[in-house]
């Protein structure tokens, strides 16, 4: 079965790297059929979808708009013979609506087109289910491409009120320079976690990445050196109803768990606004990951984010890890945020 997922613009590079990773941590065998800017298309098994968490685990995703099942593809200008010869009332079980989306140049007006689509598919069905525009059971999607088009039944639509309602000056505790909600489900994404493991973020601040694991079902375990953060997160864990969840004051540096850890999300305390206690950056990231060594299973990911200026590669040398992939994120004109994943060999 062939599944397009929608993916955002917002950058480069993430949105990919993010459901690869998704699919991989929950196991699910998939081979690249499309990839655009803004678009890919893949190919799994057809009993997947029929599984009750698959949307569950679609949910995880921050950088996918939308995901779809194939129906066809064509180019833009056999559109209308296409939707034609589709069998319609197979797919067609309720109110329904069409609605197309860009991804590239085009000069097609979608709306006349969603309305000349939607009265093909009304014909073919015997006008026996109508048209909704507002809340249809049943959203037939065109991505129009360079020319070329994927039309298909929609599947999920993720959600944007989850990353909207929890910005971090929407939460009870606030500290400046807190990471968005969408940045930081990402950023635990890219650790493969799966529900019920244990994720880490040992410079919790504010919580925001322990909330993004724990939605997802993972056990959290957060600490910070400052005990105003500590007693923060656990105000904002609670408000999000994240139960599973240890928030503790320690100093990464001498980290001892009576447990091995699975996964390391984290964003470590750097700038003005950063409470670092007096350390300087560079020394504090290095002998972090040197003790987090000691506390992260065997083949477990980490996942942090430096400044642009803080060369991770140097603290690595004399640890187990090894850096797998790297996304950069313009912030301004004067900083640059990477997000580096490692793994422990």
């Amino acid at each position: 079965m062939e599944i397009a997922f929608i993916l955002s613009l917002e950058h480069e590079t993430l949105p990919l790297a993010e459901l690869k990773a998704v699919l991989k941590a929950e196991k699910v065998p998939y081979s690249i059929k499309n990839r655009f800017k803004g678009l890919i298309v893949i190919d799994i098994p057809d009993e997947y979808l029929a599984k009750d968490h698959s949307k569950n685990i679609l949910n995880r995703l921050s950088f996918t708009h939308e995901v779809f099942q194939v129906l066809l593809t064509c180019e833009e200008e056999k559109l209308t013979q296409e939707v034609q010869k589709y069998a319609w009332k197979e797919i067609i079980n309720d109110e329904f609506a069409v609605r197309i989306k860009k991804r590239g140049k085009s000069s097609t007006n979608t709306l006349e087109l969603e309305k000349k689509i939607g009265s093909i598919i009304n014909e073919q069905t015997e006008y026996k289910y109508s048209v909704n525009l507002e809340k249809p059971s049943v959203l037939i999607r065109i991505v129009l491409l360079d020319g070329k088009v994927f039309l298909g039944k929609t599947i999920l639509k993720i959600s944007k009120k989850h990353f909207y309602d929890l910005k971090p000056h929407k939460r009870p505790f606030f500290y400046p320079g807190s990471m968005s909600p969408k940045l930081a489900r990402c950023m635990v994404n890219l650790t493969m976690i799966r529900s019920k493991e244990k994720l880490l973020d040992p410079f919790c601040g504010t919580g925001g990445i322990l909330i993004e694991a724990g939605v997802i079902g993972a056990q959290v375990v957060g600490t910070d050196i400052d005990p105003k953060m500590v007693k923060g997160t656990r105000e904002n864990l609670e408000h999000c109803h994240i139960n599973n969840s240890m928030v503790f004051q320690a100093d990464v540096r001498t980290l001892k768990l009576p447990y091995k850890i699975d996964a390391v999300a984290t964003d470590p305390p750097y700038g003005i606004s950063a409470s670092t206690r007096g350390e300087e950056s560079h020394k504090l990231c290095g002998e972090a990951l040197l003790s987090l060594e000691n506390v992260i299973k065997e083949g477990g990911r980490i996942c942090m984010a430096t400044p642009h200026y803080m060369e991770i590669k140097e603290f690595l040398k004399g640890t187990k890890f090894k850096i797998i992939e790297q996304h950069h994120i313009r912030m301004h004109k004067s900083l640059t945020r990477v997000i580096s994943v490692m793994v422990k060999t």
